[in-house]
């Protein structure tokens, strides 16, 4: 069974924190999902700390890494 976590991010594009669900599935994995505010398409990047929690990176489409 997935487990949903909910997480509070920064937008890239417009600075506003809006909260997302992150389905543990994504461990790993990059995907696209729009900011709920300004539209812009925002990447997400998902991994597992050491300690067994979930971490979100996310990045606007101009970023390198």
């Amino acid at each position: 069974m997935n487990q949903l976590t909910k997480k509070r991010i920064g937008c890239p594009y417009c600075g506003e924190t809006i909260k997302v669900l992150i389905d543990s599935a994504d461990v790993d994995q990059q995907y696209i999902e729009d900011c709920q505010v300004c539209c812009k398409p925002i990447i997400f990047l998902a991994s597992e700390s050491m300690d067994g929690d979930l971490d979100v990176n996310v990045y606007s489409e101009d970023d390198a890494f």
